[in-house]
């Protein structure tokens, strides 16, 4: 057991840091290339890739909470310290709610996500020190930066746990010598328990039919709706991942998992009733 002392923002954390080796999953993964100022452009089929490149992701998920999302980066700002000309990745920025507000609070920020659609939206609203990128979050970056956020639950989608892995790394590698990362991720055990199986939401004059449940370790979201005369039916599938998940992943990544809380106040977590899983590291 070693103590390793880390930084963060105006206090010193004293770190027990257990020496051990572990074997990877598969000697065969090998490491993505970096990517330079142009992020990899999407070549899968995944459901990620063509659900969020749709206009329907976003007119059902329109309503979400805008005033929570800045108090969250109000508190998680203020509580990193982070200096006035920061540099921020924003990862899986979607259309940008995140990153938009962050540069109107004065710091350098960068959005990046598979989505070309969401991109070429977001980019609307680029700026000296607001830029948007089409990106693959398994890449690290060559630019470094002083924090680098994961929002709303932007973790857990690949086939492949090998992917999420190599997607912490790459965190961790575009992060600079005292920067910080956050993911802000579902608390797996309250969602569960609050499951609604079935339900139907109505937006801008399309009824979204919406299927909800768990099989192998994943939550599974299914969306049909009809518009224009066809038929659409969508698949959300998050893998479950719960903080002992997230605490080996990081072991194996060599990264030092600072602090957790359970909700955008940044209140203590607790693992049958927190909101969030919102989890600080470098």
């Amino acid at each position: 057991m070693t103590i390793k002392s880390v930084k963060l923002g105006k206090n010193t954390l004293n770190l027990h840091v257990p020496k051990v080796s572990i074997q990877l999953m598969s000697d065969s993964i090998k490491p993505l290339p970096r990517s330079r100022n142009v992020g990899m452009q999407p070549t899968n089929n995944n459901w990620y890739a063509s659900w969020f490149d749709t206009p329907y992701y976003h007119i059902l998920y329109k309503d979400r909470d805008y005033d929570e999302a800045q108090i969250f980066m109000d508190n998680l700002t203020h509580y990193l310290n982070l200096p006035e000309d920061a540099k921020i990745l924003d990862l899986a920025c979607g259309k940008g709610r995140h990153s938009i507000y962050l540069n109107q609070l004065g710091f350098d920020v960068t959005g990046a996500d598979l989505s070309e659609n969401s991109i070429t939206e977001a980019s609307k609203s680029s700026n000296d020190k607001l830029h948007f990128q089409v990106h693959d979050m398994r890449i690290s970056f060559e630019e470094k930066f002083d924090a680098i956020f994961n929002l709303f639950t932007s973790f857990g989608y690949f086939e492949d746990d090998a992917d999420n892995l190599t997607t912490l790394k790459a965190i961790r590698d575009s992060l600079s010598e005292y920067g910080f990362a956050v993911i802000d991720f579902m608390n797996v055990d309250q969602v569960l328990k609050n499951l609604i199986p079935e339900e139907t939401k109505t937006v801008d004059g399309i009824d979204f039919h919406i299927k909800r449940y768990e099989k192998n370790n994943y939550i599974y979201k299914e969306i049909s709706f009809s518009d224009k005369g066809e038929d659409f039916h969508f698949t959300e599938k998050v893998q479950a991942l719960r903080l002992a998940d997230f605490e080996k992943m990081m072991e194996e990544a060599d990264i030092y998992l600072l602090d957790v809380f359970g909700d955008y106040k940044l209140r203590k977590f607790y693992k049958a009733q927190s909101e969030r899983l919102i989890l600080i590291f470098k």
